[in-house]
């Protein structure tokens, strides 16, 4: 959901200007090493294969959506593995985000929320029966202010992001 948000807002919450660099992405190690802590999210850009969000732990590495997956090695060495990612060579950036607490809890909020509305996201009609009579109606507003089906930018958490976004440059 993490990931939507920022796609969502335009916001990946990391510096505006990086150095393209030639990684290497084998087994899930990426090198070089770009200064990640445990915890922290980085953003892959200009990968033909790995492009996205994903979340950086000393023993493991995986996609904001994705279980971690416990580290291997041979002679008590562990190698770093990342759920998701595609062995290639490729020039781009790997930058760590900087995602304020307030958007994390906006995350969960609205996962919940989905969650706790599921039914109604999968369906594009609202029908009401009474004293014989019937209708069906489509609902929500698709975030766009138009009709259509329910998504996660009909929570009313999802209105609160609107701090963090930033236009859109085509």
């Amino acid at each position: 959901m993490l990931q939507e948000i920022m796609e969502e807002i335009n916001n990946y919450f990391v510096p505006i200007s990086a150095k393209r660099v030639t990684y290497t992405i084998s087994d899930g190690v990426i090198s070089p090493a770009f200064g990640a802590e445990d915890g922290d999210r980085f953003l892959i850009c200009g990968s033909r294969r790995n492009d996205g969000v994903y979340t950086w732990h000393d023993d493991v590495i995986g996609t904001d959506d994705d279980e971690r997956i416990p580290p291997s090695g041979q002679g008590g060495q562990e190698t770093i593995k990342a759920a998701g990612l595609r062995d290639e060579t490729f020039a781009g950036t790997i930058r760590v985000c900087s995602v304020p607490p307030a958007v994390f809890a906006l995350s969960d909020e609205i996962s919940q929320w989905v969650e706790t509305n599921s039914a109604s996201l999968n369906s594009p009609f609202a029908s009401e029966s009474f004293n014989g009579y019937s209708y069906t109606l489509k609902s929500g507003s698709s975030g766009s202010g138009g009709t259509g089906p329910l998504t996660w930018r009909d929570c009313p958490a999802a209105k609160r992001l609107e701090r963090w976004r930033r236009p859109s440059i085509v």
